[in-house]
């Protein structure tokens, strides 16, 4: 190892070595690349729908219609704001994962110890670790006292890991590599000494981060759905002008000006611009929420993605489960005890047989307990955030044991020796003064050395019984520790492995530990499974303890695992062949869970990533939705992912996937509102075009109907309820298509219904001599009118007037109210006259609006009976 490295000790590196090794490999460091402020508001104009508008724009400028021209820009403008907003507060997880390298490293270079700035290192220098360091690079240890360093964050393996310095084979997975300290995790426990073999990106930590730099950004599928909408709308708006222009400039119907206008008034009125503007309101009011929900959504289109969802890839600790550890269970003289609730909190109880245990009657429970909690050098302090461990989880789980049987409050007992737990002897033990003045030493350890140690002292003890007691509790995937007590003399006050040797201890029993399901995973998953998605772990545990867990959450009725060994040795796509038999994948790597999501990617599945370490961020980032813990959770998979559980309450993925659910239906309902009406005002135009009839509308009109009902009416479906039975059908497909058959035989239908009846009034009260401003401002009106009557129709999948839907929505009728506000405006103010050539209108002539504007809502709603009755027949 030393000579590979070109270094020796204890003397490390020489200074020139150093500087040279700096000069050529560079800092131990990470950057980060950032996309400059000016390039994402650049990039909201890369839109088919924003080149035609801004088209449109220029032409109307330089045909000296600067009003028109005007309007159109504000337009543009509002949409690009509103995109660059969203992806303003895009993460920086890079950035994040820089800041968890330490800061100072000690180094031992020309045979001296010094402290120096940890970007300095360079491969081959010795670095000495004590508890409480951060690991500045990934080392190749060569010496280890008593050493452990919590890697959770990094592989999901809830317990510190015992490190030690002998080789392993080249193929050890990650989690098993106990001869190496990684870049980022951090010293609990003794010291040790280390070669570092990697900085900067290439360390283990390094490959983490150029994988979440590797990982493209994912469209939602909802943006992709509307993506190919707008381009297909905007080609067919584009086809259509350039026939209507040729055919009017080949019958000479109008004068080019006349021609051109006409034309741009059609292109604007067909656009869908309020499009944009009304999907941002809806799914930013359901981000608002959401975040009331402790669901924080980072990016709007991700608070659909959620309704999508079909596969959820979920790291163990720390998400599934509280990255906790608990005693579960207590075995005392034959006796097995019932430890409830989970994690570091001591609430809960100790019970027998079904029945609560009173501990202070039950003297050996009760001594057990003890002796569990003084065996120990942990602090467990509560704190805002909740309990806390200064140590191991292992002696915190026993810590809140004892606080369950007998409240939060410390024996008072006189410490006057320990020996710290030693990886040679694997048991930790303390010489304690009981308050009556007996002196005994409390020791807890690996059930294999205690077992051996308590058949020392009483010859009888069944050994091989308790030996089948641990293997069945291990065989469930829980950690087994054994608590006893060596007798001592009333003047003695040291403790030493020889004396423990000696004397053996008296065995009091043993406590089964395991980094539980949180409790309300189970009902989550139960649920999340009725609604057709499947739950999938993916973590560094092995697979008995990850197979223990996972039939405890109910993943599946029969579980499959597959270790992350398995999965590097299949190419993605034999792995994307076999990964939807898997219910769980163990002994996982970063690069591993990256593989496995963008598998379920490969199958067409809408796949979300849960996790909560910084070996969690590529798949995070990877994922159509990532999931990170808000409390647990570390700043890079929170800033790696799109949606945060503020709470750390798995079971709010589900009230978030039901409302993602509810507001892909609501945006839908908006698009199948916004087209039709769009389309009637530019099949006015096409028509006018073809009859030669002077334009009803003018673009500025145009721009008045589809952006004010943008911002009122349309916004009545931002408060729009749940369909029932929402949780009830499986996500829709990732290929599914946004418009089906029926919703293009609707659009086409209502919008020939709206442009027919707002024509037939215009050319009524042309030939009635009325003012061409008074016409106009009815055909406009109409078409608003149409757009209330028909939102009754669209709100709902039952009958407008339905008694059940019909008040369901009260924000309904205050958006209706707040449109015929605006409309009034619209029509009466002097001010508003000028801008958009209209006219006021007298009590007749708003009942002919009324009148022409209510067959869209008649026709509607007997298409709908006549679809809810032929599915009623396929039923039955």
């Amino acid at each position: 190892m030393l000579e590979t490295f070109k270094t020796s000790t204890p003397a490390g590196l020489n200074h020139d070595v150093a500087k040279a090794r700096l000069e050529a490999n560079g800092f131990n460091e990470l950057e980060a690349k950032v996309t400059p402020k000016w390039r994402l508001f650049l990039n909201q104009f890369n839109n088919i729908i924003v080149y035609i508008l801004i088209f449109a724009a220029v032409l109307t400028f330089l045909m000296q219609h600067y009003s028109d021209s005007i309007v159109i820009t504000i337009v543009i403008l509002i949409n690009a704001f509103i995109g660059y907003a969203q992806e303003v507060n895009a993460s920086n997880a890079l950035e994040e994962i820089k800041n968890l390298l330490s800061a100072e490293a000690n180094v031992y270079r020309e045979g001296e110890r010094q402290k120096i700035a940890a970007r300095e290192l360079v491969v081959g220098d010795l670095v000495y670790l004590e508890a409480g360091d951060n690991v500045p690079a990934d080392l190749r240890l060569i010496d280890a006292d008593n050493l452990r360093i919590q890697e959770s964050a990094l592989t999901g393996e809830a317990d510190s890991v015992e490190k030690q310095f002998m080789p392993l084979s080249a193929q050890t997975p990650l989690a098993e590599q106990t001869n190496m300290a990684f870049a980022s995790t951090g010293v609990t426990n003794g010291s040790g000494l280390g070669v570092v073999v990697a900085t900067g990106t290439s360390t283990e930590i390094g490959k983490i981060s150029t994988s979440v730099q590797d990982v493209k950004e994912q469209k939602s599928p909802l943006t992709r759905e509307l993506d190919q909408l707008g381009t297909g709308i905007s080609w067919f708006i584009i086809v259509s002008a350039v026939i209507l222009f040729a055919l009017g400039w080949f019958l000479n119907i109008y004068s080019l000006p006349v021609l051109a206008m006409a034309i741009v008034t059609m292109v604007v009125g067909s656009m869908p611009e309020g499009l944009p503007a009304a999907t941002s309101i809806i799914l930013a009011t359901g981000v608002q929420k959401l975040t009331k929900q402790n669901a924080i959504v980072k990016t709007l289109p991700a608070a659909e993605t959620l309704g999508a969802i079909d596969i959820i890839a979920s790291d163990k600790t720390g998400t599934l489960t509280k990255n906790e550890m608990t005693i579960q269970d207590i075995l005392v003289d034959g006796q097995q005890y019932a430890v409830s609730g989970t994690g570091y909190a001591p609430d809960g109880t100790i019970s027998a047989s079904g029945k609560k245990v009173d501990v202070g009657q039950d003297t050996k429970l009760a001594e057990f307990l003890l002796m569990g909690q003084q065996a120990n050098d942990t602090v467990l302090t509560e704190t805002e955030l909740g309990w806390t461990v200064n140590g191991e989880p292992t002696d915190a789980a026993f810590i809140t044991a004892y606080y369950k049987a007998f409240g939060i409050n410390d024996p008072e007992l006189t410490e006057l020796d320990r020996i710290p737990f030693d990886s040679d002897y694997r048991y930790l033990a303390k010489l304690i003064q009981l308050a009556d003045g007996t002196r005994v030493t409390a020791i807890k350890g690996a059930p294999d050395v205690l077992l051996a140690l308590a058949a020392i002292q009483d010859p009888d003890f069944d050994r091989a019984y308790w030996l089948d007691q641990v293997l069945t509790l291990a065989k469930q995937g829980k950690r087994v520790i054994v608590v006893g007590t060596v007798p001592m003399s009333a003047d003695e006050t040291e403790i030493s492995h020889e004396l423990v040797q000696e004397r053996g201890i008296k065995f009091l029993g043993l406590a089964a530990i395991t980094d539980p399901p949180r409790p309300e995973v189970i009902e989550a998953i139960a649920e999340m499974r009725h609604a057709g998605i499947k739950v999938k772990m993916i973590t560094g545990d092995s697979v008995e303890t990850a197979s223990a867990i996972g039939r405890q959450l109910g993943l599946a009725d029969d579980i499959k695992a597959l270790t992350g060994k398995e999965v590097d040795a299949m190419s993605l796509e034999e792995l994307a062949q076999q990964v939807e038999q898997y219910d769980i994948f163990a002994r996982t790597t970063p690069q591993n869970k990256l593989k496995i999501v963008k598998a379920y990617q490969q199958n067409g599945n809408v796949t979300a990533m849960i996790g909560d370490g910084v070996n969690d961020a590529p798949a995070l980032k990877q994922a159509d939705i990532g999931v990170a813990m808000g409390v647990k959770g570390t700043d890079v998979a929170k800033d790696s992912a799109d949606m945060i559980l503020a709470n750390d309450d798995f079971s709010t993925i589900k009230v978030a996937i039901e409302q993602g659910r509810r507001l892909y239906d609501n945006i839908k309902k908006t698009i199948l509102f916004l087209l039709p009406t769009s389309f009637a005002e530019g099949l006015i135009v096409a028509i006018s075009i073809l009859m030669s009839q002077p334009m009803p509308l003018t673009p500025t009109q145009l721009l008045w109907i589809n952006m004010v009902s943008a911002i009122t009416i349309q916004l009545a479906f931002i408060f729009e309820p749940a369909e029932p039975g929402l949780m009830d059908r499986a996500p829709r497909p990732k290929n599914d298509r946004l418009m089906h058959k029926q919703d293009v035989w609707q659009m086409t239908y209502v919008s020939v219904i709206i442009a027919g009846m707002g024509l037939l009034v215009f050319e009524l009260m042309r030939g009635m001599n009325v003012p061409f401003e008074v016409a106009s401002t009815m055909a406009v009106n109409i078409i608003i009118f149409g757009k209330i009557f028909y939102l009754f129709n669209i709100r709902t999948s039952k009958l407008a007037f339905d008694k059940t839907v019909l008040f369901s929505n009260p924000m309904a009728y205050v958006s209706i109210g707040l449109m015929i506000i605006f409309q009034l405006i619209f029509t009466y103010v002097p001010f508003m006259n000028g801008i958009f050539s209209t006219a006021g209108l007298d009590l007749p002539q708003w009942g002919i609006v009324l009148i022409a504007s209510l067959p869209v809502l008649i026709v509607a709603e007997l298409n709908k009976m006549y679809l809810q009755r032929k599915q009623q027949i396929a039923t039955n």
